[in-house]
């Protein structure tokens, strides 16, 4: 009953311009942040120790301001799931396409997208116009799972992997023409992670890219996200194909991926997502910089 409430709640929320959106996001933002205090603090936490040279008061601010943009995400959702493929053209704006059209002419691509508040409706909506593998974590309801992926899926071009799928599978289905839509910079706890600076910070980081990059002999280009539904869009960006990589020393090959990620999210603080334990996971002998209550 509650999952069908939320679904229509959402279609209703699609048919709304995306600047309305933003101002309903920017409420309900504010709200959140004053009143989910367990994310707040994650957030102020991440925030403090990634930008040590704000204020306080600065990284309050930007903290509300991400609160926000996550809110309207969130209230976009609908319009990623049942606005027609017109209107979605009008709202995503793709710049550089022809890197990417290059790069898939030549073999499998991998998209390097960080987690920027918006990538939940560019996966699909790529998904129209490219051969486009997404891996995503499987829900534990199968009636939400099925509605995502059915969701995700409805342009029918796309594949989509769990986590729980064996690497062999992806790689597979990675083959010349194909992308994987790969968003790696999150914390999934010590197993087949190392350490390496994110903000000068150590952060569990998985190392698969490169090995990704050598085994499915695919280039690697970044893909930025930049939601702003004030203005009533979501732009695109997709960067140059790296050169030199993978370079064949992991941890260098990782640390690129995380500078990477730093640069594209100083050029949007706010839009980052702030929320998650990114700094969960600590070097032995370190304490956690997140209360446990949290």
């Amino acid at each position: 009953m509650m999952l069908r409430l939320a679904l229509l709640v959402l279609w209703l929320l699609h048919w709304l311009p995306l600047p309305v959106l933003a101002l309903l996001g920017d409420a309900l933002g504010w709200a959140a942040y004053h009143l989910i205090s367990g994310r707040r603090r994650v957030t102020l936490i991440n925030l403090a120790l990634c930008f040590p040279q704000l204020s306080h008061r600065e990284r309050q601010r930007l903290a509300r301001a991400h609160f926000q943009a996550f809110m309207t995400s969130v209230l976009g959702q609908g319009v990623s799931w049942f606005a027609s493929l017109s209107r979605l053209r009008r709202i995503i704006h793709l710049e550089q396409t022809q890197r990417l059209t290059q790069a898939l002419s030549e073999g499998p691509v991998i998209l390097l997208t960080p987690h920027f508040m918006g990538v939940d409706t560019v996966g699909p909506f790529l998904s129209a116009d490219f051969n486009l593998i997404t891996i995503n974590s499987q829900q534990k309801d199968r009636q939400l799972e099925a509605l995502i992926k059915g969701r995700r899926l409805r342009w029918k071009r796309g594949l989509i992997f769990t986590r729980q799928d064996p690497i062999r599978a992806v790689l597979r289905a990675l083959k010349p023409g194909w992308a994987l839509f790969y968003l790696p910079d999150q914390d999934f706890g010590p197993k087949d992670s190392i350490f390496v600076d994110f903000f000068g910070v150590p952060a569990a980081t998985i190392p698969a890219l490169a090995g990704l990059a050598r085994l499915a002999k695919a280039r690697v280009m970044g893909c930025v996200v930049r939601q702003n539904y004030h203005q009533g869009q979501i732009t695109v960006r997709f960067e140059p194909v790296w050169d030199h990589f993978p370079s064949g020393n992991e941890e260098t090959d990782t640390r690129r991926m995380n500078q990477f990620i730093e640069q594209a999210v100083l050029e949007q603080p706010a839009n980052y997502l702030w929320t998650h334990k990114r700094f969960k996971t600590r070097p032995p002998g370190t304490p956690s910089v997140y209360p446990s209550k949290d």
